[in-house]
């Protein structure tokens, strides 16, 4: 081989081995680009999988925790949804025993109204009564208060003809059960005797006889009174209760 020749083998193969260098470089640039932003997404990865990791141990933290305080949430929601329910009951039990306690108020209430007008309306009529009874004992006692006067002043004819005597006249006609027969017969007869003169002898018994019958009127207007202030304590007293338990009645409603 000639020198030229060889110089010239040379020179290509020098150029041929600069040429297969700047490939292999040329080569080797993208693959180590590849292989640099894999390691840089290894790494991204890596970071997103420990923060991922961390939100995840947080959250399992989370769920332990919340799940106990909701587990203790529903159980105390249940006692008290128990409790309330038992409250409601005895709520309901007690409404009914209120309504029946009303119903027997009014009723009481109704009965104590109609109570108190009854024992009115008898208390007027016993107290109109009396009244009456009193007003004509009152007059009755009078007219023979003023016949023993007059009979004793020896003023017998003069009261016989007085509307006292035929008070007294109209008394002994109706006091049949008061006075024996005899004496309330010379009674009648002491006081028919208008016409008459000589009244000496009579007058002593018919004293006698008109205080008889004075005293026994005064004694029954006694007595009579006295039952009628009885008969007021009472009503009083009965008015007074029935009134107390009204008042308890309208309280409660």
């Amino acid at each position: 081989m000639s020198a030229k020749l060889l110089v010239f083998v040379a020179l290509a193969t020098g150029a041929l081995s600069t040429g297969s260098h700047e490939t292999q470089l040329a080569l080797a640039n993208p693959i180590r680009k590849v292989v640099t932003m894999l390691q840089s997404m290894q790494a991204k990865v890596q970071e997103e999988g420990e923060k991922e990791l961390a939100l995840y141990d947080k959250y399992m933290c989370y769920c332990k925790t919340a799940g106990g305080d909701l587990k203790a949430s529903i159980a105390g929601a249940e006692d008290s949804i128990s409790e309330l329910g038992t409250k409601i009951k005895a709520a309901e039990e007690q409404m009914v025993v209120l309504k029946e306690e009303l119903k027997t108020a009014q009723a009481d209430r109704a009965a104590a109204k109609a109570a108190m007008a009854e024992a009115t309306a008898m208390r007027e009529k016993e107290a109109a009564a009396f009244a009456a009874e009193k007003a004509a004992a009152d007059k009755d006692i009078a007219a023979i208060a003023k016949a023993v006067a007059a009979l004793e002043k020896g003023m017998a004819g003069a009261f016989l003809q007085t509307n006292a005597a035929q008070i007294l006249k109209s008394i002994a006609s109706s006091k049949r059960d008061t006075l024996m027969e005899d004496d309330r017969q010379e009674l009648l007869a002491f006081l028919s005797n208008t016409q008459g003169t000589d009244y000496a002898p009579q007058s002593g018994q018919i004293t006698g006889i008109l205080k008889t019958m004075g005293d026994e009127m005064a004694a029954g207007l006694a007595e009579a009174t006295k039952a009628e202030e009885v008969a007021i304590a009472i009503y009083e007293k009965l008015m007074a209760a029935k009134k107390k338990r009204g008042d308890r009645s309208d309280e409660r409603d």
